[in-house]
């Protein structure tokens, strides 16, 4: 029998104390670990209109709001929203496209600001944008920055088939002194 030229280690052979030694080390890479925790995240995003804060209530359902709209035997439908802060108060409003569900025709729309009622009071109306009188219907709505933007479309006289519109609208409102300013003037339009 040949003899190794090197002597046998004894480090070679684990017992039962290095298992219980690397067990030891383990442990308290964990529990030092879960002490050791990094700082929390700080990144935010700049405070704006629409930022919502961590108490902000959530957007007033239109669906659970009643118009003033005049719809005889049928319903009035909401058929576009957006939502966002237009008033800075850290609480969204939502703007509602409404119209009469009528079965035939292109029914005007009417836009709409609703707020969230208090305590348990529905969503309410508090500002009437575009009134379904001037027979346009939107094409787009949105809330961007605290202003409303829209585009509306419209009919340059009463012989125009009210199928097609031949007027294009583009407005913006914005809240500044406690009602909401139209800031695109009303005879920007294109035909």
């Amino acid at each position: 029998m040949q003899h190794p030229a090197v002597p046998e280690l004894a480090h070679t052979h684990t017992r039962p104390i290095h298992w219980v030694a690397t067990a030891t080390a383990v442990a308290g890479v964990v529990a030092l670990s879960a002490v050791l925790q990094p700082d929390a995240a700080t990144a935010a995003q700049a405070a704006g209109p629409e930022t919502r804060t961590a108490h902000a209530a959530p957007a007033p359902d239109p669906e659970a709001a009643d118009f003033p709209l005049e719809c005889g035997p049928v319903k009035a439908v909401v058929v576009k929203k957006a939502t966002g802060d237009l008033d800075g108060d850290g609480n969204p409003e939502t703007v509602a496209v409404v119209h009469c569900d009528a079965p035939m025709g292109t029914p005007p729309d009417g836009v709409y600001v609703l707020t969230r009622g208090t305590g348990t009071e529905r969503a309410r109306v508090v500002a009437t944008l575009v009134d379904p009188k001037t027979r346009q219907t939107v094409e787009e709505i949105a809330v961007h920055r605290g202003e409303v933007t829209a585009t509306l479309l419209g009919y340059s006289t009463d012989d125009v088939p009210r199928c097609c519109p031949d007027v294009t609208d583009h407005a913006t409102w914005t809240w500044k002194d406690g009602a909401f300013l139209r800031t695109t003037p009303a005879g920007a339009r294109s035909v």
